[in-house]
């Protein structure tokens, strides 16, 4: 499946053009339904009009939601156990044993909480909202390339855009299924004159592990690692290149490994991790994390002017060494565009 719909803010972006450039010279195009199940090793799709089911080597990985409340957002998640990754609350109301605070944190999901002065983090009535305005999925070899348009808004639909991006969600798994991947890119793309970006740490490329992974747990608790070194809370507010977030899942265990690549706005950035299960990637938060005044992580972005940000995710079982880890972030740090595997 292939859908375009040309966007532009005065930005010279648009889906087709970002797509484009994310797949280099890679045409192919083949569905999922193309190949039998037991000849599928990489990662496949399924499409509908508000969401995009992705398959690791015929097993579920990931399912991308237009619109879940004010944003879109990736659920649910799996590592290659099948185990889950990510909280189901509150899209999944049936799980037991969930922690049901904080209904913002949906799952996996890019927002932040002062632009302009609307906050696009939480789900109050006063919340901005982000709005698909342009979807491309396809097939590139063995991985599945998905870019989206957006709009950000205040709550209002009358509300006059301040920002747009592009988003260019790249979803591929390691051949020896020690770990199914995801590359993410937004280039984000002033509308307003000027936009700011706020010194919050409510932000802003963020996930909510999984109940049992939580790193406070009193009983067999997770554990959240930097590249440093520093553990559970003292992690919180530090830079560093990557953080990992493992913990039990279900008699058994998975983790979620977040990497920054060096081209990314502000590298390394600073992370808003907590022990409670929020995993977030911040790069605007500084006088929150470190107490500095007079909104040192305030950011201008003049009309018509972008900035960009990456990350790649890696979802496993939870077994994953920190030598890979640091080997794996090399390797993504190579790359002068990540999804140049």
């Amino acid at each position: 499946m292939l859908t375009r719909r040309t966007f532009s803010y005065g930005c010279g972006l648009s889906a087709a053009s970002l797509f484009s450039r994310s797949l280099f010279s890679v045409t192919l195009e083949a569905a999922a339904t193309q190949q039998s199940e037991a000849a599928i090793t990489g990662c496949r799709f399924t499409s509908s009009d508000d969401s995009v089911v992705v398959t690791a080597a015929g097993q579920p990985f990931a399912t991308y939601l237009s619109r879940s409340n004010t944003k879109p957002i990736l659920y649910p998640l799996f590592a290659p156990n099948g185990k889950p990754v990510t909280r189901a609350w509150p899209m999944d109301e049936t799980v037991p044993n969930e922690t049901h605070d904080h209904p913002h944190q949906r799952s996996f999901w890019f927002t932040h909480g002062n632009v302009n002065g609307v906050s696009f983090w939480d789900e109050m009535p006063t919340a901005g909202t982000i709005t698909e305005t342009s979807r491309q999925v396809k097939q590139a070899d063995e991985r599945v390339v998905l870019t989206t348009t957006n709009t950000w808004r205040g709550p209002k639909d009358t509300d006059p855009v301040l920002l747009t991006d592009v988003r260019t969600t790249t979803f591929w798994c390691d051949a020896l299924r020690r770990w199914n991947g995801i590359d993410f890119e937004v280039t984000l793309c002033a509308v307003a004159d000027p936009v700011i970006f706020g010194d919050t740490k409510e932000g802003s490329f963020g996930m909510r592990v999984w109940e049992e992974m939580r790193a406070d747990r009193e009983e067999n608790p997770g554990r959240i690692e930097n590249a440093e070194g520093l553990t559970n809370d003292d992690a919180w507010g530090k830079r560093s290149p990557w953080v990992d977030y493992r913990g039990p899942v279900q008699d058994s265990a998975a983790g979620i490994t977040i990497m920054n690549h060096p081209s990314s706005f502000r590298f390394p950035t600073w992370w808003h991790v907590r022990s409670y299960g929020l995993f977030a990637a911040n790069p605007f938060g500084i006088g929150d994390f470190t107490g500095e005044k007079n909104h040192p992580g305030d950011y201008t972005l003049p009309k018509g002017k972008t900035l960009t940000l990456m990350y790649r995710v890696l979802l496993h079982d939870g077994t994953l060494s920190t030598e890979t880890i640091r080997q794996e972030h090399e390797k993504y740090a190579s790359f002068s565009l990540p999804h140049d595997r």
